[in-house]
């Protein structure tokens, strides 16, 4: 038995190693290092825009669920992410090098899977899974237009963050803590008063944007927002959002600044910082201009500025079944950003999912039916829901699973509630489920 895969991403590489475990004998296509695209920095696998990528690991967060479940069930993106976490509150960051080359080695040394880089641009006979990501390459993306049809694929836009060196950061104007005191210290708080902030959101939202062919600003996907755009929302918006400045106390002054900038480790050393919600596609010079108008960056050396780039996903209610199988030709799965799960651990429990099934069905087995009360069931559900009108990609959430069947005061409680409903049904198929 044997299964092509195109694409190591998350989700690539989760469904290469689900499938390899099971004794499915995998050809893994990547066309990384002979070609790369506007987001990728390095030849691994699995390669991350920022540390903090898979978010909360809080068990009343719905992505923090997500995770638990993936760990439970064997998953390699989360075995390597815990492997190689950096501190970050209560959120799973990673040093994004570590993760990445971890996951390349694992994947490369499993002996039932054989890489084969290069690009593809036919879609391979047989079993095969295509798990090339929000950035397909344009060769591959024409098949998959002729063989799906002109209406069935859409895009939006996906902004990534800047990066500057920690040295750089002026830290008599910042000061080290988590948002109320949560976790240990692990975020740089950059506050700003009134004034600098009117002066910094006047200069961020008459910016000059480098040029995105056909970008507009509904097209941009709401978790993933340009700072410029949400700021042009409104002269507070940024204050109930990556700059709120809530359960953030200066230790100098006692009190909650107008406004604060947070920055994140982005690599286990500390030696580099992610500014929090700062996703942008403005031109390069503009956004050292307005980014060192923050007090504590006013001489910060930035290693990587904010870029825009173009995310593609397919109409998955009308193509795709609960398993991500293409409904008129089952031979044939999708995994990752292009189903429209948005978000890396979404990602890779796409990529589970398929992984676990092809190889059951491969076996003479019946799938496993992950029901919607946990995540990994509901966003197979989510994206194979046929009565949705204007399909979205989507973020793992609780609202996408069904209520509790009793009242539970404290929407915290609440959440821890579903979460344990959901790991209850996760251990229950777990048997079945591990190879």
């Amino acid at each position: 038995m044997q299964v092509s895969i195109i694409g190591a991403g998350l989700a690539g590489s989760e469904c290469a190693w689900q499938l390899a475990q099971r004794g499915v004998q995998v050809t893994l296509r990547e066309m990384k290092p002979e070609k790369k695209t506007p987001a990728h920095e390095t030849d691994y696998f699995a390669e991350l825009c920022c540390s903090n990528s898979l978010r909360s690991d809080q068990l009343e967060n719905a992505v923090g669920l997500l995770k638990e479940e993936l760990r439970r069930l064997g998953s390699l993106i989360l075995s390597c992410a815990d492997a190689t976490r950096v501190e970050a509150g209560g959120a799973l960051a990673v040093d994004r090098h570590g993760f990445a080359r971890m996951v390349t080695e694992r994947v490369k040394g499993h002996p039932n899977i054989t890489v084969l880089p290069g690009e593809v641009t036919q879609i391979p006979e047989g079993e095969t899974v295509i798990a090339t990501g929000p950035l397909t390459s344009d060769a591959l993306a024409q098949r998959l237009q002729a063989l799906l049809g002109e209406d069935t694929a859409l895009h939006f836009f996906d902004a990534a963050a800047p990066l500057v060196l920690a040295e750089s950061i002026d830290m008599e104007r910042a000061w080290m803590g988590s948002r109320y005191d949560r976790g240990t210290a692990d975020y740089v708080n950059c506050p700003m008063t009134e004034e600098e902030y009117g002066a910094f959101w006047q200069a961020l939202t008459t910016a000059q944007e480098a040029e995105v062919h056909g970008f507009e600003d509904k097209m941009v996907f709401e978790g993933c927002m340009p700072v410029e755009v949400m700021a042009r929302r409104g002269r507070e918006t940024l204050c109930y959002g990556p700059l709120k400045p809530r359960g953030l106390k200066d230790p100098r002054t006692g009190r909650e600044p107008y406004a604060v900038v947070q920055l994140r480790r982005d690599n286990q050393e500390g030696s580099i910082y992610n500014l929090v919600g700062f996703q942008t596609h403005l031109r390069f010079p503009e956004q050292r201009r307005v980014f060192s108008m923050i007090p504590a960056l006013h001489d910060a050396e930035f290693v990587r500025y904010g870029v825009m780039h173009r995310n593609t996903f397919l109409n998955s209610p009308r193509l795709l079944d609960r398993y991500y199988r293409l409904k008129a030709e089952p031979r044939i799965s999708f995994a990752g950003q292009m189903t429209g799960v948005e978000g890396y651990v979404e990602s890779a429990a796409s990529g589970f999912l398929v992984g676990v099934e092809t190889a059951r069905r491969l076996w003479g087995l019946p799938p496993v039916n992950f029901p919607q009360e946990t995540a990994i069931g509901a966003l197979g559900l989510y994206i194979s829901n046929q009565s949705v009108t204007a399909f979205q990609p989507m973020n793992i959430n609780f609202g996408i699973m069904p209520p509790l069947d009793r009242r539970v005061r404290g929407k915290r409680n609440k959440n821890a509630e579903l979460s344990r409903r959901s790991l209850e049904i996760i251990e229950g198929l777990r048997e079945a489920v591990l190879p």
